[in-house]
């Protein structure tokens, strides 16, 4: 297949800066002005402006119009099932006031200098580009309203764009976008002071949750293009042998009977990368063939040797054991306030518990896959990546390729919680090529790779010990958590949990309660790290909101109720260090602290929403528990109630989970829902089931058999998903993808503890119900 075949393929269209401009028709509109990055020269930068290459909202890069009056709109953000590729664009239409049926998605390739940022991870797409689009759907409609009154010879306030047409209200006469898109094009941009937004009761799409994904026919059909998809005529196909252990070695190795395999075609060396290896590949044997299958059996074949390293240290069991000693001492103190060995000294019933949380997978559905080619010294690639230029650099660095001679097509991605912004699979697939003389390649991990090689969320161990006086109130909040950082994937001797990790739930613990103390003790890290969905609110939520639950025990009072008294009445907190933490402020998802101080109103109302929806406080079966949890991440806030039935054999199902979100204006509510429901069933498994366990440095499960997803059978008979919606779009956005997580696990815990009476402290479940 060709390029030409692939970048044009309907489902994911990639058009390079030259296609793009040769493509329109010869009435198109391309407006002409240099791009406009959104910049503050004196002012911290926050949100989108903070990122890496910023925000563009120049019409130019993002719309274009046929003389047919087909809307072209470019998606700078990777899709992998979070509905992004509807949803931005659907933002520049509303205020274009296009007609849906006419608009065509174009994927965007990697090119953050164009585009702005690009990196579609910390669920940040619709709450840092909502503003943007709505800026360029308004200048492309007001630019089109002025060519159309120019045309009629009337003023511009006499005419209104309606549904792909500007329509002059006092006669009646229309003309077509496509009718107007050369005038148009003459014109320059309207500044963003004189843009007229749309007032949100005239939104059509936004907000309604009626909008088709774009992508789900050619999904649903086949039709689409992953990264696995791509073909070419001449292509050859690749996997490869990596170190069984993180920063292992390549001592020598045979390949003579690999080579003996039918259409095996080389083997090549790729030079591994001692730790810490960021991005970068992890080194070993790559086998190419004539198909996967010849290389994968061709590796089969390989002699390797392997020099495993110091950190063929690391086995689970022993390193699980030193957390835990390590939390139970005294460690950094990064909040403090009050004094908490006073009150806990003072307290009238003291209670302290340990929490364990294992590393777990992304497991995607799709494993990483990459095809590279090299033409002329100029490498393309067509992969699945939620992270293009990190992509681009990596290969133009590794390659020794001029920025300019690097292209990224992306196409949909079967999952990516996080993997798939490191690109370190890119890279390979660009070295094999160069290897193969700038042949197409199509590098594959299978599972077994994507298991044994992922960059795991953090394992922690979490100590938390509390102070309750006469009535049952909490008066001192001890919290110690040990974890292996991801600065540690990055950077050398990181053996604290970052700014960014701690302020995943540990320095914002919202709690009204007058002596706390936040404490971190070290962690070496022996393996690759990363983020995944929610990230470190994952650990930190498990031990907090279970913690919770068990004061509420202690007390004799009702977990729902004694949630919300620690959370306290409406208020808004601001995110900054206090005098113990003057070295780095605390972590807010890079957002403004002024606008997005953490709002207990908000944390409280989705409590409150969720446990009524839930039927809190109903008679239940016997055998049957509720349990609540609700946390705030990614400057969004959620609550869960799950509801369990564990039977006399030990064998637990969940009959319903209900769960509330508060993500501020709410732009698509479908893909908000199926966000939730997702972070639901992943949750389950998180609690229930997945775990990574690490013996003499090398994972021990290697595929499905090993590590567990929840099954079909074991998943939620039903889940109800409550959205709590800020009355205007005044109320700064949160995020989507993360925040539905982290309180899916306490809750279902609390739940098994309200059934049975036993305290499950450490993930997963697994068997210990039958025990």
């Amino acid at each position: 297949m060709s390029n030409r075949q692939i970048t044009n393929n309907p489902p994911i269209i990639n058009m390079s800066r030259r296609a793009f401009s040769l493509g329109l028709g010869a009435g198109a509109l391309v407006l002409a002005t240099g791009l406009r990055t959104l910049r503050a020269e004196d002012a911290p930068k926050y949100g989108g402006d903070g990122m890496p290459h910023g925000l563009v909202d120049d019409p130019k890069v993002f719309v274009s119009i046929e003389p047919d009056g087909t809307v072209s709109i470019i998606c700078h953000r990777s899709e992998m099932g979070q509905g992004i590729r509807t949803s931005l664009p659907m933002v520049v239409a509303d205020e274009l006031e296009a007609d849906w049926t006419r608009v065509k998605v174009v994927q965007a390739p990697g090119d953050e200098a164009r585009y702005g940022n690009q990196n579609t991870d910390g669920s940040r797409s619709m709450r840092h580009h909502f503003p943007t689009m709505r800026r360029v759907g308004a200048a492309t409609r007001q630019m089109l309203e002025t060519a159309a009154a120019a045309s009629w010879g009337v003023p511009v306030t006499e005419v209104e764009a309606v549904n792909g047409e500007i329509v002059h209200k006092a006669s009646g006469r229309k003309l077509s976008y496509g009718q107007l898109a050369e005038a148009a094009s003459a014109l320059p941009v309207p500044p963003a002071s004189e843009l007229r937004l749309k007032d949100p009761s005239k939104f059509r799409y936004i907000g309604k949750g009626k909008t088709n994904v774009v992508d789900n026919f050619d999904i649903t059909t086949g039709r689409a293009i992953y990264g696995i998809d791509p073909r070419f005529d001449d292509m050859v196909y690749a996997v490869v042998a990596r170190p069984p252990v993180y920063g292992g070695t390549l001592e020598k190795y045979d390949a003579s009977e690999t080579l003996k395999v039918p259409g095996v075609l080389k083997v090549v060396e790729i030079a591994s990368t001692p730790p810490p290896s960021a991005f970068e590949p992890l080194g070993g044997i790559a086998v190419v063939a004539t198909n996967t299958w010849a290389a994968m059996q061709g590796r089969e074949k390989l002699k390797v040797t392997w020099n495993d390293g110091t950190n063929s240290v690391y086995t689970t069991t022993t390193y699980r054991a030193g957390m835990q000693e390590t939390a139970r001492k005294p460690g950094r103190v990064v909040r403090s306030e009050g004094d908490v060995d006073a009150a806990l000294k003072s307290a009238a019933k003291r209670i302290e518990a340990d929490y364990y949380i294992p590393h777990v997978a992304h497991v995607t559905m799709e494993p990483p896959a990459a095809v590279a080619r090299i033409v002329e010294g100029k490498c393309e690639v067509w992969t699945a990546t939620q992270n293009p230029q990190a992509a681009h650099d990596g290969i133009a660095k590794r390659l020794n390729l001029k920025p300019e001679d690097v292209t990224i097509n992306v196409t949909l991605l079967g999952g990516g919680f996080g993997r798939k912004s490191k690109p370190d699979y890119v890279t390979e697939a660009a070295l094999v090529s160069q290897a193969m003389n700038g042949r197409p390649v199509k590098l594959t991990w299978t599972r077994d790779d994507d298991l044994m090689h992922d960059y795991l969320n953090t394992t922690a161990a979490e100590h938390l010990e509390a102070g309750l006086d006469e009535n049952g109130k909490p008066i001192a909040w001890l919290h110690r958590t040990v974890a292996p950082s991801i600065a540690a994937t990055f950077a050398p001797d990181k053996t604290y949990e970052s700014a960014l990790e701690l302020g995943m739930g540990v320095v914002d613990t919202p709690f009204q309660i007058p002596n706390m103390r936040m404490e971190n003790g070290e962690a070496i890290s022996h393996t690759r790290v990363g983020w995944f969905r929610s990230v470190f609110n994952v650990p930190h939520a498990f031990a907090i909101q279970s913690f919770v639950a068990e004061l509420a025990a202690a007390a004799g009072r009702d977990p729902k109720d004694f949630l919300l008294e620690l959370i306290g009445p409406a208020r808004k907190i601001k995110i900054e260090p206090p005098p113990l933490r003057t070295e780095e402020p605390w972590w807010n998802y890079g957002e403004n602290p002024e606008l997005y101080a953490i709002d207990t109103g908000r944390l409280r109302r989705v409590t409150e929403t969720v446990a009524e929806a839930a039927g809190w406080g109903r008679k239940l079966p016997e055998g049957h528990g509720l349990g609540i949890a609700s946390h705030r991440s990614f400057v969004s806030y959620t609550a869960a109630v799950v509801e369990v039935a564990v039977d006399k054999n030990g064998q637990m199902t969940i009959p319903r989970v209900d769960i509330a979100i508060d993500c501020g204006p709410q732009i698509n509510p479908e893909r908000i829902k199926a966000q939730m429901e997702g972070s639901v069933v992943q949750g389950v498994a998180l609690a229930t089931v997945s775990n990574i366990t690490f013996r003499n440095g090398q994972v021990e499960q290697q595929n499905f058999d090993g590590y567990e997803l929840t099954r079909i059978d074991a998943a939620p008979r039903e889940v109800h998903v409550h959205h709590v919606a800020p009355d205007s779009y005044d109320v700064p956005m949160g995020g989507v993808g993360e925040p539905g997580l982290p309180p899916i696990a306490p809750a279902l815990l609390n739940a098994v503890f309200a059934a049975t009476g036993r305290r499950i402290r450490s993930l997963p479940i697994g068997d210990q119900l039958a025990s």
